[in-house]
């Protein structure tokens, strides 16, 4: 009678005996062969959206953050040129400050435009002068309200400026904090298309609703 073969114990036998004739491993083989069934066990959780960017723009020196803006453009000043009006709508002549950004409602153009305005100055004249408006501007009203539970001054301004991108109605927001002048300035401007036929992408009222979800995006950092 024929010895029965089973070959998948002769298979485990051959195994075994190759395995004996081979070096013992590197230990850093040992290493990563654990570290690699670590991950196997407890993969690493998904990425989601929790871990996008937090912010469109920060700036911790300055102290200002600003949140995602559906609908609506940034542009950096470093970016852009600056804005009419410089870095502060409110702000008299030879006020020194830097602009830096703006955010603009998409449909925005020779028809009317809505944009957010951010600028700074560390000046000593426009520290002092930040909660005031100048001469030149024409204030409705006047209050306090928070952003991001920081204190703003709030002015509502009917005319301001006298150029021929002057703004039909702005809102302005100000703030002193550390040792600087924060600007945010919610300005819709006139129609500068002399077209009857023209019809614009969105009313005044449309404007200034969409600028005040921009205002919600705004951080206080520091």
């Amino acid at each position: 009678m024929k010895p029965i073969v089973r070959a998948p114990l002769f298979a485990a036998l051959a195994a075994a005996l190759l395995a004996g004739c081979e070096r013992a491993p590197k230990r850093e083989d040992v290493e990563a062969a654990a570290q690699t069934a670590a991950e196997v066990a407890d993969p690493a959780p998904p990425v989601t959206g929790r871990e996008a960017p937090q912010f469109q723009f920060s700036d911790d020196d300055i102290g200002i953050a600003l949140a995602p803006t559906p609908g609506f453009a940034l542009r950096r000043e470093s970016d852009d040129a600056p804005s009419e009006g410089g870095w502060n709508g409110l702000a008299g002549p030879g006020v020194r400050g830097q602009p830096l950004l703006r955010l603009v409602l998409e449909g925005s153009g020779p028809g009317i435009a809505a944009e957010l305005h951010i600028g700074t100055s560390t000046d000593s004249h426009a520290v002092v002068t930040c909660l005031q408006p100048s001469e030149a501007s024409i204030v409705g009203t006047s209050d306090e309200i928070r952003i991001d539970g920081q204190l703003f001054r709030h002015f509502h301004v009917v005319d301001a400026g006298t150029g021929h991108y002057a703004p039909r109605t702005m809102d302005a927001y100000r703030s002193v904090r550390n040792e600087r002048c924060i600007a945010i300035d919610l300005v819709v401007f006139p129609s500068l298309a002399n077209n009857p036929a023209a019809v614009p992408p969105f009313d005044e009222a449309t404007a200034r609703a969409r600028l005040q979800e921009a205002l919600a995006a705004v951080r206080i950092t520091r």
